[in-house]
């Protein structure tokens, strides 16, 4: 075959042929071997050597040419040689950038030459863009002079991907007649065919000098004709594999301490019986006092398939020194030799088997769908999957300033803190004192083998679990320190973050979308009347009414929702009583102290906003007071306890509706009731005393008269919401779920477990300020529990209740097609409605014309809204930094902009 490819990195930590090759691409020894355009004898005959017309040899075989799933393919060949023809049948239309189609682009003719230099411009920057995006992409053009590939390879080189040439050197007379065939080729001259094929063999031998990683060379139309392009995964590219994983981090040769924290994951002799996966940074070897054990486990981890390693810097120089390369033996690797050497008396083979296996690491891997990248020194995003000796360095070493500190070690760039990719990045190299999250990143390397911890992360737990050294086996160079100053927040918030159109990644709804100018009101409210942002951890989602009744005078009827319900699959639900209230979000810590470690302020204990984000109470100590009655009930209960945790964060009802929206009560409601009030009662009296008079106007009368019972019964709606408050007297919050606590988001948790914290938290408070939220669970199938349902809420709503919220009882619910259910609809009662929808909605002919309103829109919204809630709280409970928190908050708040009904 004429097929070959090439190694361009440095001897550092290149696999062997066996593995992969410096930059962790596939190794082609033994997979496709045939010797390289150099050694084949390529020929200017223009017969084709492998045609068996020609030769009387047999017919050439099937060709397969492995082509990495990103990579930048550039085609090759003279016109007419088929580059295009090969181009569609191989790849897909989208994936091919082709120089006529660039040149019919900008000249509206594709064989306007005059326009090349403009064509090739707009080509080169769509090659970038694909490759920035990291889509594989096939160069269609001649490309057969140096120039023009070298800036193809360029491009390869700056977006860490591999060039991979297919070269297509047919027969001069086969182009001809090809070009011949073609209306606008017809009188394309012989000598450019012969200076395109004489350009290309003097290219031939030199270009993997070039820098193509792959090149695959085809003589005659058969072998083109039957030749196969076959994809190759990235030996980076894990991401079928979901776990569950164990990440350790630098273990430096203690030996000891890796078998206990194996043992503390569950694994019995190197496998866990659960079937998780132990993913290893690097750094197995040098300092410790027993590299070769850590290796022997490892390896044999690896060998198993119960282990993934990456490789370390400590890795990539005992590779070397394997080798035969001349290393300083410094920093531990004098230790590691002298282990091994007494290895050698026992286990000759032993020290072949570890050359082997280092060199057969790659650099990192993508894993779990892409939400996870595990290399040892850590990776920017834009390396994520990507190829390159660059890359490999990176990953090896991280990046340094130039700079050295006062102990002479290099000042290594802080990435992390700039980090804000969507893949969670776990590494190690860098010794800390302790593992904590920063901007979506983790280094666990807690300095094991300085007398620090052996630590590890249980993903997709976020849980660390760490072991301690059994001693100081090596002094550090300087003590232990954060990387990243800015611990679990990392950096500050970014205009960046949220300006302009967004798209969130959530778990449970996959991508949702943030218009610009959405994100542009919420930016308003956010920065001016918000809350302080490290507070700020959720926004609870809107909640969509039941479909529309068409029950005698009722716009909503319990009986829709749990039939909504019944065709989702949802069998059991729970009716909660609505509190006419105002939505509040309550973030309560134990104490100041809990308060300053996870969110970092000093002074507050918590919080109480809005569903905007607003402060609740304009007096910080009335605050105080309130989230301190609410703390006391929870230490009451032993709930911090149970729930093993110093924060709370609860959604709940604050009421009375006056304390908030005492200014929509004046402008609005009253002033409605008011002018009711001042002009029907003298309209009706002077009807009636026309009436007297003989004139006819009963039905003008009896109208008015409707009118005002009307308005009564509007004005008598809201008044039962409200009442006069001093200080938190007459105040009452009513608690309905508990969101999230210290690691741990409960917002999945069945209502009737919430429901029952909350019930012995209300009955722990003595102060009167926690209000219960009475419930009633429904059997959608059972036709008697259904009536029971109906009948509760005519009564609650009939004694002047707002009405009920419906939810499945098991909180987060899918239906049988894998989409989210609605986690509640509200079921508001009929005379509740006239304050919505005002004092004469009921009559037939409003009541028939409200009917018609539109859900669509705003149950969309509500489940957006739901995913991102249910987002933020996994991020918050997973100690994500502030930022990732918040692009899910600022998301929510900017949906609320979304133009929807507001009765709704």
């Amino acid at each position: 075959m004429n097929t070959h490819s090439t190694d361009s990195t440095t001897g550092e930590g290149t696999p062997s042929t066996t593995g992969t090759t410096g930059d962790d691409t596939p190794s082609t020894t033994g997979t496709d071997t045939g010797t390289t355009p150099s050694t084949t004898g390529t020929s200017t005959n223009p017969s084709n050597p492998t045609d068996p017309s020609a030769t009387g040899r047999p017919a050439v075989r099937p060709r397969t040419l492995p082509v990495p799933d990103l990579s930048l393919v550039v085609l090759i060949g003279a016109t007419g040689s088929g580059k295009s023809t090969f181009a569609h049948r191989h790849f897909k239309p989208t994936e091919v950038v082709s120089s006529d189609f660039c040149r019919g682009l900008v000249a509206d003719d594709e064989n306007d030459q005059s326009a090349s230099r403009d064509a090739f411009d707009v080509l080169h920057y769509i090659v970038g863009k694909r490759l920035e995006a990291g889509r594989l992409t096939v160069v269609d053009a001649t490309n057969v002079q140096s120039e023009s590939r070298r800036r193809l390879v360029q491009l390869a080189r700056e977006y860490d991907v591999l060039p991979v040439a297919i070269v297509l050197d047919l027969p001069e007379e086969v182009c001809l007649a090809r070009n011949a065939e073609r209306p606008d080729r017809a009188d394309m001259p012989r000598h450019v065919v012969q200076r395109h094929r004489r350009e290309l063999r003097r290219s031939l031998r030199g270009l993997e000098r070039e820098g193509f990683r792959k090149v695959h060379v085809l003589h005659s139309e058969e072998e083109t004709d039957r030749a196969t392009v076959e994809r190759e995964r990235r030996y980076n590219d894990l991401r079928h594999l979901t776990g569950p994983f164990d990440i350790v981090g630098d273990v430096h040769g203690c030996h000891g301490e890796l078998e206990s924290l194996l043992a503390r994951l569950g694994y019995e002799d190197g496998t866990h019986p659960e079937g998780r996966t132990a993913v290893f940074v690097g750094d197995l070897v040098d300092r410790g006092p027993d590299s070769p054990g850590v290796l022997r486990r490892v390896m044999s981890m690896v060998a198993s398939g119960d282990a993934l390693c990456v490789p370390g810097n400590h890795e990539n120089k005992l590779g070397r020194y394997l080798k035969g390369s001349k290393v300083q033996h410094s920093h531990g690797l004098a230790e590691t030799i002298e282990q091994l050497e007494r290895e050698d008396e026992t286990d000759p083979a032993f020290r072949e088997q570890v050359a082997e296996f280092v060199a057969g690491l790659v650099s990192h891997y993508v894993l779990d769908g892409g939400d996870l990248v595990v290399c040892h020194a850590g990776l920017p995003e834009k390396y994520h999957g990507r190829t390159s000796g660059r890359v490999r360095s990176h990953a090896l070493y991280g990046d340094t300033t130039g700079e050295t500190d006062e102990f002479g070690l290099p000042v290594r760039y802080p990435w992390a803190e700039e980090y804000r990719g969507r893949a969670a990045v776990v590494y190690g190299h860098t010794p800390v004192p302790t593992a904590s999250w920063v901007n979506n990143t983790l280094c666990l390397d807690t300095g094991a083998v300085f007398g620090g911890k052996l630590t590890a992360l249980r993903w997709p737990e976020r849980e660390i679990v760490d072991v301690p050294a059994e001693k100081v086996w090596y002094e550090p160079v300087k003590p232990l320190a954060s990387e990243a100053p800015g611990g679990r927040e990392g950096r500050p918030l970014d205009l960046g973050d949220v300006h302009g159109r967004r798209i969130v990644e959530t778990r449970h709804m996959g991508r949702v979308s943030v218009r610009e100018e959405n994100a542009a009101a919420a930016l308003e409210v956010m920065s001016r009347f918000a809350v302080d942002p490290r507070l700020l951890p959720y926004l609870p989602p809107t909640m969509a009414p039941t479909a529309t009744s068409r029950e005698d005078g009722y716009l909503e009827h319990p009986a829709e929702a749990f039939a909504q319900y019944r065709a989702d699959g949802v069998t059991t639900v729970v009716c909660e009583e609505k509190h006419m209230g105002s939505r509040a979000v309550a973030l309560v810590c134990r104490d100041a102290g809990a308060a300053r470690e996870r969110f970092g302020t000093n002074g507050p204990t918590g919080a109480l906003y809005t569903r905007t984000g607003r402060p609740f109470l304009d007096d910080v100590e009335l605050t105080e007071t309130l989230l301190g009655r609410i703390r006391a009930a929870v230490t009451a209960a032993g709930l911090w306890e149970e729930w093993d945790t110093d924060w709370v964060l609860l959604d709940a009802e604050l009421l009375p509706w006056s304390l908030k929206a005492g200014g929509l009560l004046r402008s609005q409601y009253a002033a409605v009731g008011a002018a009711a009030g001042a002009a029907l009662p003298p309209a009706i009296a002077a009807l009636e005393a026309a009436a007297g008079r003989g004139v006819e106007v009963a039905a003008l009368a009896g109208r008015q008269r409707e009118r005002a019972g009307d308005t009564a019964a509007f004005t008598e709606a809201y008044r039962r919401y409200c009442w006069s408050t001093e200080g938190l007297d007459g105040v009452r919050l009513a608690p309905f779920q508990v969101l999230a606590v210290r690691g741990r988001s409960l917002a999945a948790e069945p209502h009737d477990v919430q429901l029952g914290w909350l019930d012995r938290l209300v009955e722990h408070d003595p102060t009167g300020l926690l209000r219960v939220t009475r419930r009633l669970v429904v059997d959608t199938g059972d036709e008697a529990s259904v009536r029971a349902g109906v009948d509760w809420w005519l009564e609650m709503t009939g004694s002047g209740g707002e009405g009920m919220v419906v939810k499945p009882l098991g909180a987060l619910v899918r239906d049988a097609k894998d989409r989210l259910v609605q986690p509640g609809v509200k079921v508001r009662g009929r005379e509740y409605l006239r304050i919505i929808y005002g004092p004469e909605y009921t009559r037939p002919d409003n009541l028939e014309r409200l009917r018609s309103r539109f859900l669509g829109h705003k149950r969309s919204l509500a489940l957006r809204e739901y995913a991102l809630g249910l987002e933020a709280l996994d991020r918050l409970a997973g100690g994500e930094p502030l930022w990732r928190v918040h692009e899910a908050v600022f998301a929510v708040l900017a949906l609320e902009s979304e133009p929807v009904d507001p009765r709704l």
